[in-house]
């Protein structure tokens, strides 16, 4: 395949009207995007899919000549949102993915960041809709990342082709893990009582399912099946109480959609049998899902109403959010023997308003789907629960200041 040198042209490339579609999150070749974005005000007009966003590529005031979208506003992706320029496409993640398998999405020109060992290649940290994306793409560049992790399960496959290739100019991108505050260790007391030995473990980013899973370290027999691993499952995992044992599927395996963290997480996963990349059919897949004994899926919201109802993906009208794996992940805990689905949250926001509200202005999570809702002030157990002793329940965990003023829009809601 013809290498590409720096500075990379992108004239010719990249046509009108075009869908670029780049790796999102830690995925996201750094090399090729900011190239891109650089040179965009010059290019026709195109489209720009992305999805987390951890770099600092996707500026507010880029080239107005590009249009943005995404499956959510997650990490600096806000930065677009806030300025307007984000159109969200409201879609569950695993649904966002096959719709590319499928070609209802169609790219024209795809920029991934692969690792490489031995001549093989790998899609390294994200083992999502890139693939699919590429295989049906006019013009599919990789950057070949050396510090990037070659991860099994997500091997490039031989028959999708790769017309350019650079060399990336620096690392992969890291999120680190942000410190623990006591709030969120409250939050992890309470939801580390759901949890039992022999769970299967689901979670996301940010404080909250770091504080849960860094509570766990006395756990036995624990696995992982996730969207997504961070550094605070090699700590499980070192310390033993991450062992796979007892997942029902995929013994002894650590099985991930993404990887998102920092070197020390990168080196642990490289060439590392014990951890599969999968695709998103696979690591989302209801079928698959209801498979795995006791999966207990963690996910975190903005609000949740008092009948359970939950919203992950705006506040006052907007998006800042995003339905991601949430509902698919709350319905394979439901189908799984013995599993949970824990929506985890602060009681209050940074603002001081209480984040339960009598209802919420998005449904992300039907209250339907709803098993436990956990805050700082503790757990309300839903699943079965009519709605009347629902809203006693929620009422019970919000912060005690907002409570009266809950329950009075509770006898107004009855009257």
């Amino acid at each position: 395949m013809p290498e590409l040198t720096a500075p990379i042209d992108f004239s010719g490339l990249i046509r009108e009207g075009d869908l670029v579609v780049c790796g999102q999150a830690t995925a996201e070749p750094v090399t090729l995007t900011e190239a891109l974005m650089a040179q965009a005000a010059g290019l026709p007009p195109f489209r720009m899919m992305v999805g987390p966003v951890f770099s600092d590529t996707f500026s507010a005031d880029c080239a107005p000549n590009v249009s943005f979208q995404s499956y959510g506003v997650i990490g600096n992706a806000r930065r677009l949102a806030k300025a307007g320029r984000l159109d969200v496409i409201p879609s569950n993640y695993s649904a966002f993915c096959a719709d590319f398998a499928s070609r209802r999405h169609k790219a024209d020109v795809v920029l991934v960041q692969l690792a490489i060992s031995e001549g093989r290649l790998s899609a390294s940290l994200s083992n999502d809709y890139m693939i699919d994306a590429a295989r049906g793409a006019r013009v599919v560049i990789a950057e070949i990342n050396p510090d990037a992790p070659f991860t099994f399960g997500a091997e490039w496959p031989g028959d999708v082709p790769i017309h350019f290739r650079v060399t990336a100019r620096r690392p992969p991108a890291e999120l680190a893990s942000p410190p623990l505050d006591e709030i969120s260790r409250r939050i992890a007391a309470h939801a580390g009582s759901l949890i039992a030995d022999g769970s299967t473990l689901q979670f996301g980013v940010g404080r909250i399912p770091d504080a849960i899973l860094s509570s766990l370290s006395h756990a036995r027999n624990l696995g992982i099946h996730s969207g997504l691993i961070n550094d605070a499952v090699v700590d499980l995992i070192e310390r033993g109480a991450v062992t796979n044992a007892e997942k029902g599927i995929d013994p002894g395996i650590t099985v991930t959609n993404q990887v998102i963290g920092t070197q020390r997480l990168y080196r642990f996963v490289h060439e590392n049998k014990e951890v599969a990349v999968r695709p998103t059919s696979y690591t989302h897949g209801q079928n698959m899902l209801a498979r795995i004994n006791r999966l207990v899926a963690i996910n975190s919201a903005l609000q949740v109403g008092l009948d359970g109802s939950v919203n992950s993906e705006t506040l006052n009208g907007v998006a800042i959010g995003a339905i991601g794996g949430q509902l698919d992940f709350v319905r394979g805990a439901n189908a799984s023997p013995g599993g949970r689905a824990i929506i985890a949250l602060p009681a209050t926001a940074t603002d001081g308003t209480s984040r339960i509200v009598a209802d919420v202005e998005t449904v992300t999570t039907p209250r339907a789907d709803i098993d436990a809702i956990v805050t700082e002030w503790g757990v309300a157990e839903l699943r079965g629960c009519g709605l009347a002793e629902r809203a006693r329940r929620m009422i019970a965990i919000a912060a005690p200041g907002h409570r009266e003023a809950l329950s009075a829009q509770l006898r107004g809601l009855a009257g």
